[in-house]
């Protein structure tokens, strides 16, 4: 079975969900991916990339250049932007990661949390609704090292938050499609 990579356009089978790091990764060893790449993963217009830069919603490429950490965070905004206002997302990621601007404020890199997300969301079917999360939160986060006191907590809160919209996303196209097969 093939499962959607949440904000991507790429579809891999569900036993290969653990390398998605490493696959992503090794997208970026030419030393990044130009906005035409980083669209045709995403399956966003470049146009509101560009837009999402100049907005502050990321730093801007470096000589036209995306890094990982760069897609991570266009992936996350674009998977909860199907549940979520752009404000409220904006929110979220700056509850980690301070101003989303400066990766320099960064409790945890946006690739980190991008792929401590899609490990969890991978298994999301077989944890049950957020009362099962708890555990498994607790438990992605074991090798965390915390760069200030009470950041393991906000990653996990904004993990939960994450798994919560994106469960919600999953839901609403269940619901769109089953209203499709009505006819009406």
């Amino acid at each position: 079975m093939n499962w959607q990579i949440p904000g991507t356009v790429l579809e891999i089978p569900m036993e290969e969900v653990q390398y998605i790091p490493e696959q992503f990764q090794s997208m970026f060893l030419p030393g990044g991916m130009v906005l035409s790449q980083v669209a045709g993963v995403t399956g966003l217009e470049p146009h509101t990339i560009q837009n999402w830069v100049k907005r502050g919603f990321l730093p801007p490429p470096i000589n036209k250049r995306y890094t990982l950490e760069q897609l991570c965070r266009i992936m996350s905004i674009h998977m909860l932007r199907g549940i979520l206002p752009m404000e409220r997302i904006c929110a979220l990621l700056g509850y980690v990661n301070g101003r989303l601007d400066d990766e320099g404020d960064d409790i945890i890199d946006d690739s980190q949390l991008y792929f401590l997300f899609v490990r969890l969301a991978a298994q999301a079917s077989s944890l049950g609704g957020p009362e099962t999360w708890e555990s498994v939160l607790e438990s992605s986060l074991a090798q965390y090292a915390e760069p200030v006191p009470g950041a393991k907590d906000r990653v996990k809160k904004a993990l939960r938050i994450m798994l919560t919209a994106w469960g919600a996303a999953k839901l609403r196209q269940q619901a769109e499609n089953l209203l499709q097969q009505l006819e009406i």
